[in-house]
């Protein structure tokens, strides 16, 4: 028998299976127990699969990391700090380091800003569904795909060879002299071409999450400040705005988390050259084309540092909501 048919049968049938009888003896088992401690006991023994894949799947693996992060390249020698301060001490991870600076303010400038202000376009035309179903597309394309696209939109031949590139072909077509978009080492004009192909995916994301929360405001309350004699700026600065805030701060806290994990459109349109690395890309190219696991071990735990803040501040304004209600 083919063994991936063998693969299908277990992942269809044994995994309900599996779940199912651990419920059925969860439920046998908490018989064992008087009236008053089933309602404490019977969450925690739901949660514990999840709580087992966790530990399993994400604490082991980070604390494994960061313990690899603080050994040499063998594994076999503690040497502390060591491998952290190679890496604000390399040029070539600064670079990264600086690059993926970029990435999070650019990437979050441009879809969060660009998806508020066509959410609060598109809310207003009858043709809103058609509107934010081709901005949205992009999404659906992987990012091998997308990089790939963009690739040939930046496409740059030494002259005089003829120009396939997009805008080279637009530039040539109106007398311009071709340009090396993303070819040019030294500066970061070339990184921010790379965030505009992640940001033409991912502004229809946040476009449609902020115009899901810009449906949820009450029309009443405009139509009451507009009566009142504010002007649309007033309204969206004193209604809107406000209340589209912890909206903002879910989507831009999605989008920074996007741009630190970053790697896809840097492998595929440049691997990395012409200064465009990123820390996400520095891992990977450590860990396989260096074969230094200590190095990308403490890589990874530097891009989990950076998100940590973030994801602590967003929890914090979730709690602050949470009671206000």
């Amino acid at each position: 028998m083919d063994p991936r048919l063998v693969t299908a049968v277990i992942v269809v049938v044994g995994v309900p299976a599996v779940l199912v009888g651990y419920i059925w003896l969860t439920e046998l088992g908490l018989r064992l127990f008087g009236q008053r401690l089933r309602p404490r006991i019977r969450p925690w023994l739901w949660l514990a699969p999840a709580l087992a894949f966790l530990a399993v799947f994400l604490v082991y693996p980070t604390i494994g990391t960061f313990v690899r992060s603080l050994h040499n390249k063998a594994g076999t020698e503690f040497v502390g700090i060591e491998n952290f301060a190679w890496f604000f001490g390399n040029a070539s991870s600064l670079i990264a380091l600086r690059n993926s600076l970029i990435w999070l303010v650019v990437l979050t400038a441009i879809t969060v800003g660009i998806g508020l202000l066509i959410a609060l376009l598109v809310d207003r035309v009858r043709y809103e569904t058609v509107a934010k179903s081709v901005i949205f597309v992009p999404l659906a394309i992987s990012m091998v795909a997308a990089s790939v696209i963009w690739t040939f939109m930046y496409d740059w031949r030494t002259p005089p060879e003829p120009q396939v590139g997009t805008l080279n072909s637009v530039l040539g077509s109106a007398g311009i002299a071709p340009v090396a978009w993303v070819q040019q080492s030294g500066w970061a004009f070339n990184t921010i071409l790379l965030v505009v192909v992640m940001a033409w995916m991912w502004t229809g994301f946040c476009m449609v999450i902020l115009s899901a929360a810009l449906k949820g405001i009450n029309p009443e309350l405009l139509e009451a400040a507009r009566v009142d004699g504010a002007s649309e700026r007033q309204v969206f600065r004193g209604i809107t705005l406000p209340l589209l805030a912890p909206t903002i701060a879910v989507v831009t806290t999605t989008m920074i988390i996007t741009a630190l994990k970053a790697f896809d459109v840097v492998f595929v349109m440049t691997s990395g050259n012409y200064d465009t690395q990123v820390v996400a890309y520095q891992m990977i190219k450590q860990l396989y084309d260096f074969g230094q696991p200590g190095r990308a071990s403490a890589i990874a735990v530097i891009l989990l540092l950076a998100i940590i803040p973030v994801m602590a501040l967003n929890i914090r304004r979730f709690r602050a909501q949470e009671a206000i209600r």
